[in-house]
């Protein structure tokens, strides 16, 4: 029996894990055995993560912190859930070696993913001129001329962000009018940097080693065309890994996992949630790493109530 389960091995997973070792909880950390690292295992250079003023590299990032969650006893699995119990007092987690696993309580820090554009350059691109977070590489492109993919919310707040550094934005949408609130789009038509590409859809990104240029397909009229580009972000939008725990746990109208207030307390006693899987809005590391902070010590505050309760009970029983 476990005191606590982690599941997910992002900067939220690994931060709880450290918590939750650091208390003696002994964790045991579920990572992917094919995603382990979370998003950050694609991402090259990271500039604004508390603590490195000359960069990490994200995967170095991720090793660091799950180096540091060791040190302190936790346990690493590398195998995939298949399949959880979190509605009784004892939690059960099946993985896909077959094992089962029990907890008093589990932290569910799945992440989210990033929506894809489906293009077979995505893979070894990624990081190298193709981005899907303007916060994050941004930076990177002063002086650039970069494109944004989406006709939503996301995009044009991307894109509008993007002008701080980027010389041109074009921002390439499939459609002949923007999905995004009036406001957004206001700024977005009010500002001189940003060029809209109405009615087209990315088929290829060209480059080698770093992102060229895109082609384009007109939607309208299957024409194709060539837009020569120093960078490309994709904002079409981002899933929630939320898969496991339908029918368990109940979700927001953004598809993350509803907690309590700014804690980390789900619909379910013993089970909390952390990072991306909750946060529709931020979707920073630091701010997953914040995250898996108040999961473990609400999950240790839990267990130190259960056992307050427990020898409560064996008092009066004797």
């Amino acid at each position: 029996m476990r005191q606590i389960i982690i599941i997910g091995s992002g900067p939220a997973g690994y931060t709880a894990a450290i918590y939750a070792a650091r208390a003696n909880l002994e964790p045991l950390l579920i990572a992917s055995s094919v995603e382990a690292g979370g998003e950050l295992m694609n991402t090259t250079e990271v500039e604004n993560f508390p603590g490195f003023p000359d960069g990490v590299m994200g995967p170095d990032l991720m090793a660091k912190l799950q180096v540091q969650a060791e040190k302190f006893g936790t346990e690493v699995l590398y195998d995939d859930v298949t399949s959880l119990d979190l509605t009784g007092e004892i939690k059960t987690v099946q993985v896909g070696s077959g094992e089962t696993y029990e907890a008093k309580t589990v932290i569910f820090a799945t992440g989210s993913a990033y929506r894809k554009l489906g293009l077979s350059e995505e893979e070894h691109l990624s990081g190298h001129g193709l981005s899907w977070c303007a916060t994050c590489d941004g930076f990177f492109f002063r002086e650039k001329t970069i494109a944004v993919v989406g006709g939503g919310d996301s995009a044009v707040e991307e894109a509008t962000f993007l002008t701080r550094f980027a010389s041109r934005v074009y921002l390439i949408h499939r459609r002949d009018q923007l999905r995004a609130s009036k406001i957004m789009q206001n700024r977005a038509f009010e500002n001189d940097k940003i060029e809209f590409v109405w009615n087209s859809e990315v088929v290829a990104i060209n480059g080698e080693d770093a992102v060229s240029g895109v082609t384009l397909r007109d939607t309208v009229t299957g024409e194709t065309s060539e837009l020569a580009l120093d960078g490309l972000f994709v904002a079409i939008g981002n899933d929630p890994r939320t898969h496991l725990v339908h029918g368990q746990l109940d979700l927001t109208s953004e598809g993350t996992i509803a907690v309590e207030g700014r804690s980390s307390k789900t619909n379910l006693p013993g089970v909390f949630a952390a990072g991306d899987v909750v946060d529709p809005t931020y979707r920073q590391a630091v701010t997953a790493a914040a995250s898996g902070t108040v999961a473990a010590l609400d999950a240790e505050h839990f267990l130190a109530a259960l056992e307050q309760a427990e020898h409560e009970s064996l008092t009066l029983a004797n």
